[in-house]
């Protein structure tokens, strides 16, 4: 395999620079070129397996049968792309889309001589991390090299962890959305380690070369290991969701899926009922969203049980699979590489990690209330399952949610307004809630005003969005607009009066059996007011009039 790229790639100058010295001051690396032959294709080429046949029905009723006969195991080993200022074993920047290699340096280039020196940020994140998955700590951690040939990896080895990762042990507990049956899980996590990410291949739209992009080539990484707990495609998604709000909620990522930052690759085996020997391991990569994890997991689940159903478990074979978004399909990559074949050893060019206790429970004194947490937080507040995943989901609307409480808004209100029209505007307006010009004091001041009968909620809503879009003040505006609700009865009787004179037609009707009128002399009174009048007090006012000379 190596022999055959090798055969394959060519050298061209820099991309940005025509000089031919590599290292004056403005050269950028090297691109390579690779013809077309890619690994996916060799492997596709060497072993393709047959077409399956699929039985009548089968995307329905009949693979539904044959799903129950089943069992899966699933496991998803995800890759968290950590916010540092800098890369992990050097001084050079990462800012995603970023002109190809402008943030390289001879020790993420991986040229002879350049030592690496840990960036003291990457262990601070892995000991948050293991701390809020329940890990146990390894005190005293090494590093080791990860050996394997590919074109992005410049130093022909990654710097990763093997036998001693710096977390182990733990688990992770989530709710399951009320859509999809409800109910909390918990799923061990295997391990947690640090490593380096390697470099990217930029593919020619033709498809006739590939070029290398160093910019990430020394990225911190922290690979989080799952055990093999989950059983469907939505407790994996979840899982991984979970795992996304964790890092964002540490700070140690943003977890954007569409950036690498956060990269799930799925394991899963299919196995009949009953039996305790776990089936063909099958990984799946190119997983760029957790409605993908889903759906890949179910398509996978559905090849494998038809393949064992069909006399053709033989062709299950342990390998890493693509998940094709257009097709909607898993296709081959590679042959899945073994432990032996990475030929993992001591990292000699760096120290050992070594962890004391007032370092640890410095860090566990920093950690903030996590996602967990805040769901038993506001379960305990009254509030819907419903309310409380979505409130918790991300951690700027919990903390906006959480300082409006301490300002004094009612919980139940505050989370209606979060949801409804808060979140419409922001969805709408593509904004995030820290964008948005509201603050939380604002809201606990528009709900107070609501509640006390100094406006509607209908002048309420009109308000909240001038908040959002322009900020202010609740009561500024109040007061500038003219905006302060009608509870005088009298006042609101006149005005009622004034309708019914004026709709003498309607008035007829009305007593003559259309009572729906209601709402529309009700409409009129508002239409009067702008909407200022108490909603109650009109109602019962319009009551009596309208039934007075009915009878």
């Amino acid at each position: 395999m190596a022999s055959l790229l090798f055969r394959g790639i060519l050298i061209h100058p820099p991309l940005l620079n025509s000089s031919n010295a590599l290292f004056s001051r403005k050269a950028c690396a090297y691109y390579c070129r690779m013809r077309t032959i890619t690994r996916a294709q060799v492997a596709t080429q060497v072993n393709q397996p047959p077409q399956l046949k699929y039985p009548p029905n089968a995307r329905n009723n009949g693979l539904e049968i044959l799903l129950k006969d089943y069992e899966t195991i699933i496991g998803i080993e995800t890759h968290v792309q950590l916010s540092t200022l800098t890369k992990a074993f050097c001084s050079c920047p990462y800012n995603y889309g970023s002109p190809p290699n402008t943030s390289v340096c001879p020790v993420c280039m991986g040229l002879p001589g350049a030592l690496p020196v840990l960036n003291s940020k990457v262990i601070e994140a892995a000991v948050r991390l293991g701390l809020a998955l329940n890990c146990e700590l390894s005190f005293n951690s090494k590093f080791d090299r990860k050996q394997y040939f590919y074109p992005d990896l410049p130093k022909g080895y990654q710097i990763s962890q093997f036998d001693i990762p710096i977390a182990r042990a733990g688990y992770i507990d989530l709710d399951l959305p009320v859509e999809f049956g409800g109910g909390q899980r918990r799923f061990g996590i295997t391990r947690v380690h640090m490593e380096e990410d390697a470099g990217k291949l930029l593919h020619s739209g033709n498809g006739n070369y590939s070029q290398v992009d160093l910019n990430r080539a020394g990225v911190p990484l922290l690979e989080v290991v799952s055990e093999p707990d989950m059983r469907n495609g939505i407790e994996a998604a979840e899982y991984a969701a979970e795992l996304q709000r964790l890092v964002r909620y540490l700070g140690v990522s943003n977890g954007n899926m569409q950036e690498g930052s956060l990269r799930c690759d799925v394991n899963i085996s299919v196995r009949p009922l009953g039996q305790s020997q776990f089936g063909t391991k099958v990984e799946i990569k190119n997983l760029n969203s957790f409605s993908s994890v889903n759906r890949a997991i179910d398509y996978e689940i559905s090849r494998q049980v038809l393949l064992l159903s069909q006399g053709q478990g033989d062709q299950i074979v342990q390998e890493t699979r693509l998940w094709e978004e257009g097709s909607q399909k898993t296709v081959t990559m590679r042959k899945k590489e073994g432990l032996s074949d990475y030929r993992y050893f001591p990292e000699p060019d760096l120290p050992e990690v070594v962890l004391t206790e007032g370092y640890v429970n410095k860090i566990r004194g920093s950690l903030p209330e996590l996602p967990e947490m805040k769901r038993r937080r506001y379960e305990g507040m009254g509030l819907s399952m419903q309310d409380v995943l979505f409130l918790a989901n991300d951690v700027k609307v919990a903390d906006f949610f959480d300082a409006a409480i301490a300002k004094g808004a009612e919980v139940k209100l505050a989370a209606n307004w979060i949801m409804g029209d808060i979140a419409a505007h922001m969805k709408n307006e593509k904004l995030s809630i820290d964008e948005i010009k509201l603050t939380p004091h604002e809201l606990a001041e528009l709900i107070a005003a609501i509640k006390g009968g100094t406006i509607s909620g209908k002048i309420g809503k009109e308000i909240l969005f001038e908040l959002m879009a322009k900020g202010g003040t609740v009561k500024k505006l109040i007061e500038e607009k003219d905006l302060v609700q009608i509870t005088d009865p009298t006042e609101i009787e006149k005005i009622i009066d004034k309708v019914l004179l004026d709709n003498p037609k309607q008035l007829e009707q009305y007593r003559g059996g259309k009572t729906k009128l209601q709402g529309y002399f009700a409409g009129q009174v508002m239409k009067a007011t702008k909407g200022k009048a108490n909603p109650g007090l009109l109602n019962k006012i319009l009551l009596e009039k309208l039934n007075a000379k009915s009878s």
